[in-house]
C-alpha cells in the first residue's frame, strides 16, 4: 500500500511539474464561450448539462468498466474494473488542477495558462454561456475521464498497475488536454473549422492510438495466436454496451449545451447511427462469419456511437443513417482483417473500433455537415472539399500528436516502474497479482 500511495504521488508530481510548458504557449483567458457577449444563466440548460454529465459517468462506471470487464479473462476482470475506476478518479483530480485550466482557461495556439489551475477565480456566479461555469468544469472532466480510461481496452491483462497510473497522468497532460484545447478550447485546429462535436478527434482517434501504441510497446499476451482468448461473460460485455449506448445521450446531445433543437438533432443522430451500425455489423458477419453474434451486436452499436459522435450536431438523420452503416461495416473490418495485418494485441479492440470509427466518423462530417444533403453547414460558405481537408488534417494532426505522446508516456513509465507483470503474475492473473483479490468465488 505505501508503495502504491507513493506511486500515486509521484504520478501527480509528473503531471504538475510536466506541464510547465505551457505557460509559454499561450496567455490564459476566459472560457471562449464567457468572453463574448455577457451572459444570462438558463437554469433548463443548467439542468440538462448537469444530467449530461452523470449520463457520461454512467457510461464510464459502469458502462466502460463491465464492457471491457466481460471481454477479459475471470483472472482479470477486477483489474480491467480497477484501471477504469481508478482512472476516473484520478483524471478528474488531475483536471481540476491543471487540466481545465490548460484546456479551456483562454487563448492560445496548443494550450492556456494557469490563470485557473486549481478552478481559481471561478465563483458561483460565474457563467460559461448559460450555464454555471463550475457545471463547463465538471462536465468536461467526465470527458477527460472516459478518454483515458477508453485506451486500458489495448493493454489489459498484462501490465502492471502502477505503469497504468503513471501513464496516464503523463498522457492524460499532453495528449488529451492539448487535444481538447486544440480542437474545442480556442486552438488551432478549432480556429480553422475543424468539426468535432462530441470528440472524434479529441476522444476516439485519441484514445485509439494511444491505445495501440500501447499495444506494441508492451507486447502479446502469454498465448496470444496459440490459445483462445475469450471472453468470460458476454452478458456483462452486452450490459457494459447498453449502459454505453444511454450514457452517449449525455456525450453527444449534452455536447449542444443547451436543452434545445440542437440537443434534440444530436438525440436522434445518436439513436439512429448506433441501430444501423449494429445491424450492419450483423449483417456483415452473416455474410463473412456465417454467424450474428451478440458479441458482433454490443461491437457494431459501439462503432455507431464513436462514428456518429463528431457529427451529432452537424448532420441530419440521413447522413446518420450513412455514417452509422459505414461503421458497422468499417469497423468490423477493422476489427478483423486490419487487426490480423497490423499484428498487435489490441486485447478488446480499441484501434479497430475506436479509432477506425473516429477516423471515418470524423472524415463523413466534413462531407453530410454539408446543407445540402441536410446538414446544418452555412448554405453560403460550405464546401465538402474544403471540409474534407480540415477534417482529414485534423485526423493526421491527432494521430500524430497522440501516438508521440503516448509513445513517450509509456518509455517513461516502464522506466520508473516497468510496465509489464512478470510472466507467473501473468498466468495467474492481475486480479490476484495486482490486487490480491478475485472477482468470483466459485
Amino acid at each position: 500500500m505505501k508503495k502504491l500511495f507513493a506511486t500515486v504521488l509521484a504520478a501527480l508530481a509528473l503531471g504538475l511539474s510536466g506541464v510547465a510548458f505551457a505557460q509559454e504557449a499561450a496567455p490564459a483567458g476566459e472560457p471562449p464561450v464567457a468572453a463574448e457577449a455577457a451572459a444570462v444563466l438558463n437554469s433548463g440548460d443548467t439542468a440538462w448539462v448537469l444530467t449530461s454529465s452523470m449520463l457520461v459517468i454512467l457510461m464510464t462506471i459502469p458502462g466502460l468498466a463491465l464492457f471491457y470487464g466481460g471481454l477479459a479473462r475471470t483472472k482479470n476482470m477486477l483489474s480491467v474494473l480497477m484501471h477504469v475506476f481508478v482512472i476516473v478518479c484520478l483524471t478528474t483530480t488531475l483536471w481540476v488542477l491543471y487540466g481545465y485550466s490548460l484546456a479551456f482557461g483562454g487563448d492560445g495556439t496548443i494550450v492556456a495558462g494557469f490563470d485557473k489551475a486549481f478552478l481559481k477565480g471561478i465563483t458561483l456566479d460565474s457563467l460559461s454561456g448559460a450555464i454555471p461555469e463550475y457545471v463547463w468544469v465538471a462536465f468536461q472532466a467526465t470527458f477527460a475521464a472516459i478518454t483515458t480510461a477508453l485506451i486500458v481496452g489495448s493493454f489489459a491483462e498484462r501490465i502492471k498497475f502502477s505503469a497504468v497510473i503513471i501513464f496516464s497522468v503523463l498522457w492524460f497532460t499532453f495528449s488529451y488536454v492539448p487535444m481538447a484545447h486544440i480542437v474545442w478550447g480556442g486552438g488551432f485546429l478549432g480556429t480553422d473549422g475543424a468539426l468535432d462535436f462530441a470528440g472524434g478527434t479529441v476522444v476516439h482517434i485519441n484514445a485509439g492510438i494511444a491505445g495501440i501504441v500501447g499495444a506494441f510497446v508492451l507486447g502479446k499476451r502469454l498465448g496470444f495466436g496459440r490459445e483462445a482468448f475469450t471472453p468470460h461473460s458476454l452478458t456483462l460485455t452486452m450490459l457494459g454496451a447498453s449502459l454505453l449506448w444511454v450514457g452517449w445521450f449525455g456525450f453527444n446531445a449534452g455536447s449542444a449545451l443547451a436543452a434545445n433543437g440542437l440537443a434534440g438533432l444530436a438525440f436522434v443522430n445518436t439513436i439512429v447511427a448506433t441501430a444501423v451500425a449494429t445491424l450492419a455489423w450483423l449483417a456483415g458477419e452473416s455474410i463473412f462469419k456465417s454467424h450474428p453474434s451478440s458479441l458482433g451486436a454490443a461491437s457494431g452499436a459501439v462503432a455507431g456511437l464513436v462514428a456518429v459522435t463528431p457529427a451529432a450536431g452537424f448532420v441530419g438523420p440521413m447522413g446518420a443513417i450513412f455514417i452509422g452503416l459505414a461503421a458497422g461495416f468499417v469497423c468490423l473490418w477493422g476489427v478483423n482483417g486490419l487487426k490480423k495485418r497490423i499484428g498487435a494485441d489490441d486485447a478488446f479492440d480499441v484501434f479497430g473500433v475506436h479509432c477506425v470509427g473516429g477516423i471515418l466518423g470524423a472524415l463523413l462530417t466534413g462531407v453530410f455537415a454539408a446543407p445540402s444533403l441536410g446538414g446544418t453547414g452555412d448554405p453560403e460558405k460550405f464546401s465538402i472539399a474544403g471540409q474534407l481537408f480540415i477534417q482529414a488534417k485534423s485526423v493526421g494532426i491527432t494521430i500524430v500528436w497522440s501516438g508521440v505522446a503516448a509513445f513517450i508516456s509509456y518509455k517513461i513509465a516502464d522506466l520508473i516502474v516497468g510496465l509489464r507483470v512478470s510472466e507467473d503474475q501473468e498466468r495467474e492473473g492481475l486480479d490476484i497479482a495486482s490486487h490480491g483479490e478475485s472477482a468470483y468465488h466459485y
